[in-house]
């Protein structure tokens, strides 16, 4: 299976706690954070890998040839900010696989990547999210699915009581996709430019899961990360 690895924000709300690196190499005790999701990735059957890299990108690469030299991976460094879609976009002319495992850096939900594969092929997708439910939020949007588990809408970040929310992990089919891609240049978004606006065409389903999820995207969230120190630990221990 293959990854794309969306590693290339800026990190703005994070530079309070962490402001010498990018936020995949914020540290989890003696481990960056991108350290532990390679980890976990390589162990759910994730066996090549493309990296979309921007902001300070030479220090995720310098890791990457230190602590990963033995996983066969590509890099690609957007030259200007391109947006998820336009980093996903340009990272596909790298692969040659079909079917295409979306990976935020920055986040990590517990999930089992072969039982995300067995879904896809289940519900003939073209694209299949990872949810989760979250409880008293307003940092994520709210993906709303019909009977069947599709896709009917997204709905923009609020003050919300309860709802799914995408995890950052998805799994899409490349030949589905690329006409939609490939209708857009520059930066954009894969959610609002793509998903969204073709979401009667594309099928696009929800897959709602219970696992282990944090974004260490705000300094709140990047504690909670530490806390969990012992979980992250098990992860390379397995």
């Amino acid at each position: 299976m293959v990854a794309i690895i969306l590693a290339g924000g800026f990190g703005t709300r994070l530079r309070t706690v962490v402001n010498d690196r990018p936020k995949p190499l914020a540290n989890l005790g003696d481990a960056p954070f991108l350290f532990y999701l390679l980890k976990y990735l390589e162990n759910e059957g994730v066996t090549k890998f493309v990296f979309s890299l921007g902001y300070l990108h030479e220090q995720i690469e310098a890791f990457l040839d230190e602590s990963f030299s033995h996983l066969n991976y590509k890099v690609v460094v957007e030259s200007t900010p391109l947006g998820t879609g336009g980093a996903v976009k340009l990272c596909t002319e790298q692969i040659e696989e079909e079917e295409i495992l979306l990976v935020n850096a920055d986040t990590f939900f517990e999930l089992n990547i072969t039982g995300l594969q067995t879904y896809y092929h289940s519900k003939n997708a073209d694209c299949v999210i990872a949810l989760t439910e979250m409880h008293n939020f307003d940092r994520y949007g709210v993906v709303k699915l019909n009977e069947q588990l599709r896709v009917e809408s997204f709905i923009e970040k609020q003050p919300t009581k309860s709802g799914l929310i995408n995890t950052g992990l998805i799994m899409l089919g490349k030949t589905a996709l690329q006409p939609y891609f490939n209708s857009h240049s520059g930066a954009f978004s894969l959610e609002k430019d793509i998903l969204e606006p073709n979401i009667a065409k594309i099928n696009i389903y929800g897959m709602p899961q219970a696992g282990f999820f944090i974004d260490i995207g705000i300094p709140e969230d990047y504690n909670k990360a530490l806390e969990n120190i012992s979980f992250f630990e098990g992860l390379v221990q397995e």
